[in-house]
């Protein structure tokens, strides 16, 4: 397993980008293994689709510096801190929300 990225306290685009992107790619890898269907329409966005029609749009903003999900249950914003992608609202983890937001839509759990 690679080594995780440290998240600085203040970063320039550049930075934010290459975070970003390794969280993506991640949450792409998780989706293969638990072989759920995905696609990536344009750089930085990732749709997870289920049998039922509904997706999970996962994208990189990167004005705001965070990573958006949107999902049946609501939007999500996460952002990059010393201990990893936390929700703005409650300081959830991304990979831990994301997991139990795709079981909820889609009844499989992957791991991140």
């Amino acid at each position: 397993m690679q080594a995780l990225p440290k998240f600085p306290r203040a970063m320039d685009d550049k930075t934010f980008d290459a975070l970003a992107s390794a969280a993506l790619s991640r949450i792409q890898n998780g989706l293969e293994q638990a072989d759920l269907d995905y696609e990536t329409p344009a750089d930085g966005v990732l749709e997870i689709e289920f049998e039922d029609g509904a997706k999970i749009v996962v994208n990189r903003h990167a004005s705001a510096q965070e990573i958006w999900v949107a999902a049946r249950s609501g939007g999500f914003h996460f952002r990059p801190g010393e201990q990893g992608w936390k929700d703005s609202r409650d300081g959830e983890d991304l990979y831990v929300k994301l997991a139990r937001l795709i079981a909820a839509q889609g009844g499989v759990a992957p791991l991140f």
